[in-house]
């Protein structure tokens, strides 16, 4: 298994930067914006990459259309703080695409307990080198189109909640009838609700950290409440003490079978329990029904392998 790799500094305190007449600029054109909304309306849904210069931001936007990549011009330096579109989330996307690079997104609540960094409504998405700090949730969407999300290089903390409205919020909740892929990614501090919640035929879920000791009321690390198959590999995982719903790390199809889960590959992980920990969760609950293609996994003290549910 890969090292779990580390993830970009941060200048939290940077001060909001202004670059000719706005920080926001269109890569192609040069052409730059006191608003993200401003750059958005003058590329008029063609495809574009507005770059964001340091600073922080407490505004947000709401996509329409083309392919938009939203690219902090220093990786990490770039902050949208609270501010959310819609009662959504800080960024509202729904046109033929979209990117983020760079971004740090933190602090955001709404009314319906579900305020996100990333609101994904339409089109495929792509993620890297982004943070999600402190929120309800970092990144929410469903839609009944095949679309394709990517997570890579991100970090979760802080995310979560099942106190504020009747249902949970979780740090990432995504349906699709594509494919969900999260790569190389930290999930931390969960303060409710699941780590990743996917409804989706296929996943990719490899390299990542799930680390649950200062986690709170959280439930599952992995859920895929409707089965899928695809592959869960070379992750680490750390359940902690203060858990809401213990009892799995990694369940499949526990609310319906609407996917097959047949063949869903769980191999070369890592599992433990925090000190203190004196439950006896199962790595894997499948309630599918479905055959899954359990290889090795090095597990801790106290974990369970695989139970039928």
């Amino acid at each position: 298994m890969r090292k779990f790799l580390p993830f970009l500094a941060l200048a939290l305190s940077a001060p909001a930067a202004a670059q000719g007449s706005g920080p926001f600029t269109i890569q192609e054109s040069g052409q730059s914006f006191g608003t993200l909304d401003e750059a958005l309306m003058a590329v008029r849904g063609q495809d574009a990459t507005v770059v964001i210069a340091p600073g922080t931001y407490r505004e947000c936007a709401v996509q329409q259309a083309g392919h938009i990549t939203f690219k902090a011009a220093r990786a990490g330096a770039v902050i949208f703080d609270g501010t959310t579109c819609e009662g959504k989330a800080a960024l509202v996307l729904r046109g033929e695409g979209s990117a983020v690079d760079g971004i740090v997104f933190r602090n955001m609540r709404v009314d319906d307990g579900n305020g996100a960094g990333i609101r994904i409504e339409l089109g495929d998405l792509t993620v890297t080198n982004s943070m999600f700090l402190d929120s309800q949730e970092g990144i929410l969407g469903a839609t009944d189109q095949p679309t394709r999300i990517r997570i890579d290089h991100s970090t979760f903390a802080g995310l979560g909640q099942c106190d504020e409205t009747p249902d949970c919020a979780h740090s990432v909740y995504l349906g699709t009838h594509g494919s969900v892929t999260i790569t190389n990614s930290r999930f931390e501090r969960g303060r409710g609700g699941h780590y990743v919640k996917i409804r989706a035929p296929r996943v990719s879920i490899t390299n990542n950290s799930f680390d649950d000791t200062a986690g709170r009321k959280t439930n599952y690390m992995i859920d895929l409440p409707e089965g899928g198959t695809g592959r869960i590999a070379d992750n680490v995982f750390v359940q902690g003490t203060h858990k809401e719903n213990w009892s799995g790390m990694i369940v499949v199809a526990a609310e319906a079978h609407n996917f097959s889960s047949a063949g869903l590959q769980v191999e070369g992980n890592t599992a433990s329990l925090a000190p203190g920990q004196d439950k006896q969760p199962s790595f894997v609950a499948n309630a599918s029904g479905d055959r899954l293609a359990i290889g090795q996994n090095r597990l801790g003290a106290g974990i369970k392998p695989y139970e039928t549910r």
